[in-house]
């Protein structure tokens, strides 16, 4: 009886994985539509200028590479509860590498 449950299991599974896209490319009109709306108000506030982009080009930044841009955007969508999904927040840290960090992959 294991036996089976396991093989299903272990097929069901198989199944999933296989269905799954590899890697989804991020989109970039949905990494700005998330800025605009969740994140530019809380940046213009805290970064004291009005200007929600300028904590993004400020020279006392926290963010010196993709990773480190990849874990605040993650910081943020858990510290301020914004309910983003991972594939939003990877959207998000594309968005804002290309439009103002410019790493490299």
């Amino acid at each position: 009886m294991k036996m089976i449950f396991l093989r299903s299991f272990v097929l069901a599974a198989s199944s999933a994985l296989m269905s799954a896209p590899v890697l989804a490319t991020p989109d970039l009109v949905n990494g700005k539509t998330i800025d605009q709306q969740k994140c530019y108000a809380c940046h213009a506030k805290k970064a004291g200028f009005g200007n929600g982009d300028m904590i993004y080009t400020r020279s006392d930044g926290k963010v010196k590479s993709l990773a480190d841009l990849k874990k605040m955007v993650s910081l943020c969508n858990a510290e301020l509860r914004l309910d983003l999904f991972p594939e939003d927040e990877a959207d998000v840290a594309t968005f804002l590498n290309q439009q103002f960090y410019k790493f490299k992959p």
